[in-house]
């Protein structure tokens, strides 16, 4: 049996661009898993293994990998930074133990740094903190530090500080040994020399020493207690107090360096050793029933227990599908039968693997505690419970965003068709917020997801992996209505066809939700007048006219239903004639209720040079953007901004312009808002001509 003190299931998550990759790169080289450094910038990297990662830079699949530091196995998953991939970085933080969150030294606390950490906190996960870059023009430890407590709300222990900066920066000083870890040049990262911190930084160092032991410390009255007293607690001491207070969120230990000069990474790994929980010190997993109720049981870390495992990631590779699992209880053994809780139906394991970016290493058998891929199983998705078929329960499931655009995509010829079918097949598997489906009019295939470049990518992807050759149509926005008004209303829904016939009578109000509500339904009626066993189907009835508004078809957000009354024949009411009704019912009263529109609205953040920003927020406002806040930062300014999301394609294309290739930006889905009257026209009568040209 493993010891599971000695386990780290950790991720390393930050800003697209902050050097996650090359971090792990040098982890990899420290812990003896590789020993030629492969550079994101010339494609080479482990970690980034996917065509279109080598060629753009950027990591688009979160990747698995394990080594060991210090007689500990670590289990690493390297997330995108990218904020159309953010659904890689929640599924992973999902099953993950720590985490090490990337900053970048210049850039400092950026927006895809801000989801991220959200989804940390959601899925309280402990962090260390790595800023990273200090070697860039314009870095600054200090602001990055400051950055963290007033954006991320967080609060940074200090735990090194840089020996000089930017092209000066040689090293880092470790306050609770007091002793200055310096490189060399030679880019070796085991080239080093521990000794006396510089003579200038003694005062530096004392402040900061004495601020994180007293941070420390408040995890232990006693110790406290002696240390005002006057008496410096035994160096284990500190430690086991920064290791309690890091599981307990309360801060988080925060480390220097230069990934990409190789200075620095020693001490973060030290840090995922000595302050990030083993998997036995994590709060248990909840087990819910199959409605998705909290039955107060967990899964318990523990092999001895049933199994219970959580499916986060499918990938497909030449091999056939990999199921990334994380393991909380219980074992597996090859061969094994387990069962799908999600669809009531066993599996078969046929091959357990571990794996290093895309090498894998055969396993007999895994248990509580690992992170593994499976191969063999059949109908998993990410998201599904893995269990004991003797003993099932279901660990509480992945919730996932709704995706906001969406494109026509059309095999160019009768051979690629049978070929796209399959090949989407695998890609929605591997990825829940990629989206498919059939448009029933034209025989379209419409592919959704979370922005422009995750489609771009979807579409290369079944370009040159799949190598199907398709025609792409021009983005679509997601649209949806809702309604502005109260409706009381009724309506009796009244068949006869000899013998028994059909009626239902239903008097209910109709009315605007709250935001984000989204379907409501309750019953009133007193005195028996709808029996309760037709509310079901009324509710269902209702349901499932949500799908299709009246003004443009677009699916309907936020509205409240109440029942209160009606009437039924002691014959011919039944669930279907119920059902009809609140069908008859839906169609009759949403035109009375001011019908609307809806847009998604992006949270945009611009990262643009000084002498652009007038130009960049002059295109935002013609773009309908509400500027939200403009800040000054070393290499330029930060504007956020709310923008519509139909003014928004193409728009790197227009940046690049404006900024002489220089600005950047990161975008994501905010929240729906009215449509202003003329866009609302202009979409509705487009969809009208689409209809009508589909015949």
């Amino acid at each position: 049996m493993a010891n599971l003190d000695t386990y780290r299931n950790i991720g390393i998550f930050a800003h697209v661009d902050a050097g996650k990759t090359t971090t792990t790169e040098r982890i990899l080289k420290l812990t003896g898993k590789i020993h030629k450094i492969g550079e994101v910038h010339d494609g080479a990297a482990t970690t980034d293994f996917m065509d279109q990662e080598q060629e753009r830079g950027i990591t688009i699949q979160s990747a698995a990998t394990s080594c060991e530091w210090n007689k500990h196995r670590l289990n690493i998953i390297d997330t995108p930074g990218h904020v159309d991939f953010t659904i890689e970085v929640y599924r992973s933080l999902k099953v993950l133990d720590g985490g090490v969150g990337v900053f970048c030294g210049s850039g400092g606390v950026e927006p895809q740094s801000e989801t991220n950490w959200r989804y940390a906190n959601d899925s309280e996960v402990a962090r260390i903190i790595f800023v990273n870059k200090l070697d860039r023009l314009g870095a600054d430890f200090f602001r990055v530090v400051k950055q963290v407590e007033d954006v991320l709300g967080a609060n940074p222990l200090v735990m090194t500080l840089p020996i000089g900066t930017e092209d000066d920066f040689v090293g880092v000083v470790d306050l609770l040994t007091q002793k200055a870890w310096v490189w060399d040049d030679s880019g070796d990262p085991t080239q080093y020399e521990v000794r006396e911190p510089p003579a200038e930084m003694a005062k530096q160092v004392e402040e900061y020493r004495e601020k994180l032991i007293e941070t420390a410390l408040e995890q232990d009255d006693d110790l406290l207690m002696m240390y005002l007293d006057g008496e410096e607690p035994e160096l284990d001491d500190i430690k086991r107090c920064i290791r309690k207070g890091t599981i307990a969120l309360d801060f988080f230990p925060t480390y220097c360096g230069s990934a990409f000069k190789n200075k620095g990474i020693q001490l973060v790994l030290d840090a995922v050793v000595d302050y990030l929980p083993n998997p036995t010190e994590v709060k248990p997993q909840p087990e819910v029933d199959l409605e998705g109720n909290e039955t107060g049981e967990f899964a318990i870390v523990d092999p001895d227990r049933p199994l219970r495992a959580l499916a986060f990631k499918i990938m497909d590779d030449r091999f056939g599908a990999l199921t990334f699992t994380r393991i909380y209880s219980g074992k597996i053994s090859k061969g094994d039968t387990v069962l799908n809780t999600f669809t009531g139906k066993t599996e078969r394991i046929g091959r357990i693997v571990e794996m290093h970016a895309d090498e894998r290493i055969e396993r007999d058998s895994a248990e509580a505690g690992d992170i593994v891929a499976l191969v063999g199983l059949k109908n998993v998705q990410t998201g599904h419970t893995l269990a004991d078929p003797k003993q099932p329960a279901t660990l509480e499931p992945m919730v996932f965003p709704d995706p906001v655009i969406s494109i026509a995509v059309k095999p160019k010829d009768k051979a690629a068709s049978e070929k796209m079918s399959l090949a989407i097949g695998k890609m929605v598997k591997e990825d829940p917020s990629f989206y498919v489906e059939t448009d029933e009019e034209s025989g379209e295939t419409i592919i959704k997801g979370m922005g422009e470049l995750h489609l771009d990518i979807k579409v290369d992807i079944l370009r040159r992996t799949h190598m199907v050759d398709v025609e792409v149509g021009k983005p679509q926005v997601a649209y949806r209505e809702t309604i502005t008004q109260r409706v009381d209303d009724s309506y009796t829904h009244k068949k006869q066809t000899g013998g028994s016939g059909q009626f239902g009578k239903i008097d209910y109000i109709i009315e605007p939700g709250e935001p984000g509500s989204g379907f409501q339904f309750e019953s009133t009626v007193t005195g028996g007048n709808v029996p309760r066993e037709f509310w079901p189907a009324i509710e269902k009835g209702f349901a499932s006219c949500m799908q299709e508004g009246v003004l443009a078809g677009y699916p309907l957000l936020d509205v409240k239903i109440n029942l209160y009354d009606g009437g039924y024949h002691a014959v011919d009411s039944s669930a279907v004639a119920f059902e009809i009704a609140a069908r008859g019912a839906f169609r009759q009263s949403i035109p009375k209720a001011g019908p609307q529109l809806m847009e998604p609205i992006m949270r945009v953040d611009v990262f643009v040079p000084e002498d652009q920003v007038g130009d960049v927020i002059g295109d935002l406002n013609r773009r309908r953007g509400m500027i939200k806040a403009q800040e000054s930062t070393p290499s330029g300014v930060r504007v956020r901004a709310s923008v519509p999301l139909s003014e928004m394609f193409g728009y790197i294309g227009d940046l690049r312009t404006l900024t002489s290739g220089r600005g950047q930006f990161s975008m994501e889905f905010e929240s729906y808002s009215p449509c202003p009257r003329n866009v609302a026209d202009e979409v509705i009568k487009e969809v009208n001509e689409r209809r009508v040209a589909k015949g």
